[in-house]
């Protein structure tokens, strides 16, 4: 029986008020939507589709569920909007750097190369084992730190700039990956400092 991956972004499964998230977590997703979002109909079709998947397990395939944090790495694409890749590319252009809040709301980023080893361990535990497990890193960083980093890496000459914090914006986000450490003896091993110093080498190329 062959083996089916399912992974999903953790907003499917958790609003912003859940800010340590737990592999375990009730697997009946809807009742954690925001039905007044402006990303609602994304949220609802991930969500309907994890859900699916996991009621048809040992039926057709054997099913894997993979919630993954914040991931960052090459080959990000320039404008796709996400914090670090806009931080690097603000700061190599000496741009301004836009912040939302105060900057001390926290992130946890994981390198691209954990994630993949995270999958590749899920994808080879015994077939009895579904998840949904957590596959991110744990270490919290305030937002404004990142920026902060990125400067001083690049070498820029940006600012900073704060605007107003959206409403459903997280303070904090954090995975618990005890599940991880155990079942797939996996847990993060790239440094934030060493993940940006490599991301930062492949954007100054693109």
């Amino acid at each position: 029986m062959c083996h089916f991956v399912c992974y999903n972004q953790i907003w499917c499964h958790k609003p912003a008020v859940f800010f340590c998230f737990i592999d375990h977590t009730d697997i009946n997703f809807f009742p954690y939507l925001f039905i007044i979002h402006r990303t609602v109909c994304i949220r609802l079709n991930k969500s309907g589709l994890t859900g699916f998947i996991f009621r048809m397990t040992n039926i057709f395939f054997k099913i894997k569920i993979i919630r993954i944090f914040n991931t960052y790495g090459p080959r990000m694409l320039p404008n796709d909007g996400r914090v670090v890749s806009n931080f690097i590319i603000q700061a190599l252009n000496n741009e301004d750097i836009t912040i939302y809040g105060d900057g001390k709301q926290t992130r946890s980023f994981q390198y691209i190369d954990d994630l993949i080893e995270g999958m590749v361990r899920m994808m080879d535990t015994e077939d009895d084992f579904t998840g949904p497990i957590n596959i991110g890193n744990p270490n919290e960083f305030p937002v404004l730190e990142l920026a902060e980093r990125v400067i001083r890496m690049t070498g820029s000459t940006s600012k900073i700039v704060f605007k107003p914090l959206p409403t459903d914006d997280p303070k904090q986000r954090q995975p618990d990956i005890k599940l991880a450490k155990e079942k797939l003896g996996w847990q993060p091993t790239v440094e934030l400092e060493d993940g940006l110093k490599r991301m930062i080498e492949y954007f100054k190329n693109v």
